[in-house]
């Protein structure tokens, strides 16, 4: 069976850090690009994160540019994202999905993960 499962999220005071994990199973994550996204109550979910195949490329979304990673480690199946600085306006629930086309920004998403909430409050 195919699967995205996150983790790595919680509960961080502001200014905090925390590093999500997007971990595949049943499928190659290095055919992959793979991107991180987030929803806030009453926002529509708006990306964040991707990195390509190679790992040569990444984007950012201008929120949390020179704050957040994206980072890929291919032998464990894993995708991360450091994030740093957190802020109050991070606080989301985030999900990891993938791109067999393997370029950013993604054109296509062919599987999400279930979603990991980040709650960054004092």
């Amino acid at each position: 069976q195919f699967q995205l499962v996150e983790s790595g999220g919680g509960l961080v005071q502001p200014g905090g850090s925390l590093t999500l994990s997007c971990t595949a199973s049943g499928f190659t994550l290095r055919h992959y690009a793979v991107g991180w996204f987030r929803q806030a109550p009453g926002k529509e979910r708006e990306g964040v994160s991707c990195i390509n195949k190679s790992g040569g490329h990444t984007d950012y979304a201008d929120s949390v540019k020179g704050r957040f990673t994206i980072s890929r480690d291919d032998a464990k199946n894993i995708v991360y994202l450091q994030m740093n600085s957190l802020k109050p306006e991070d606080t989301a629930v985030y999900y990891c999905a993938t791109d067999i086309m393997g370029v950013c920004p993604q054109v296509r998403f062919d599987y999400w993960g279930q979603g990991i909430q980040v709650t960054v409050s004092s």
